[in-house]
């Protein structure tokens, strides 16, 4: 049964309430610096940008049933944009993927302000501000955590999480307290007992070395009886055959 207008409304007021926090988020004193520091330097392809420098919200259809978890902003990416996986080299590839299968209303977003729409797909990152060298400590992972568990908790149609990459994969198999905890394989997926599909991804060579950060790339296989043509369609455009999980001890 399709979620009713108040159950909608609801997602997106909360969702909206995540996003703004995220935004004026603080909590992490080397993320705060290294973000405003990159946004006050710039690069210099981008000098005459006036940078996000903020922590990024997750953004997308608020009755989505594909949730699409990266790593985190990139540096002259989203911490640029503001618009999560917007402006580096992965996320160019993603909206792509997610434009011809059908979840994106256009095949390249360039800004917060453009007239890209997504159906069906929230995406978003354990990390919400760009770190240094695209690594952000445990500590730092874990202080933002939070705000990933609540983004999908607030999504009621969610049956797919796309997991982009090995930390993303991993933060995801904490979240839903999988144990024993699956080992990140290329394509592989797990379904979660009484909650959504948790699918692993294909590396793609990270635009970490021209700018760092974004999803790190990946290739999507994702599957799940309430959210099996949607995942299908996402997954036949990024490739890559279904494994079995191998617990990771």
């Amino acid at each position: 049964m399709d979620p009713t207008p108040d159950v909608e409304a609801e997602a997106a007021r909360t969702l909206a309430t995540i996003a703004d926090e995220v935004s004026q988020c603080r909590a992490c004193p080397r993320l705060v610096e290294w973000r405003e520091r990159v946004a006050r330097e710039k690069r210099a392809a981008y000098a005459d940008q006036e940078y996000w420098g903020r922590g990024v919200p997750g953004w997308g259809d608020p009755l989505a049933s594909v949730a699409v978890v990266g790593l985190a902003p990139a540096a002259h990416g989203a911490n640029r944009t503001g618009r999560m996986f917007c402006g580096d080299r992965s996320g160019e590839w993603l909206y792509r993927a997610l434009w011809r299968a059908g979840f994106a209303s256009q095949p390249e977003t360039t800004s917060r302000d453009d007239d890209m729409v997504l159906s069906d797909v929230w995406i978003t990152s354990p990390v919400h501000c760009a770190p240094p060298d695209n690594k952000p400590t445990i500590v730092e992972r874990d202080t933002c955590v939070g705000f990933l568990s609540r983004e999908l908790a607030a999504l009621p149609r969610l049956s797919v999480v796309v997991a982009l990459g090995g930390f993303g994969f991993s933060v995801l198999s904490r979240l839903y307290d999988l144990r024993p905890r699956p080992r990140f394989g290329h394509g592989v997926e797990v379904p979660i007992p009484g909650g959504p599909t948790l699918p692993a991804t294909r590396q793609q060579p990270s635009p970490a070395a021209g700018g760092g950060g974004g999803g790190g790339g990946g290739e999507s296989v994702a599957a799940s009886p309430r959210a099996r043509d949607p995942a299908r369609r996402f997954a036949a455009h990024v490739r890559g055959p279904a494994q079995t999980p191998s617990p990771d001890g």
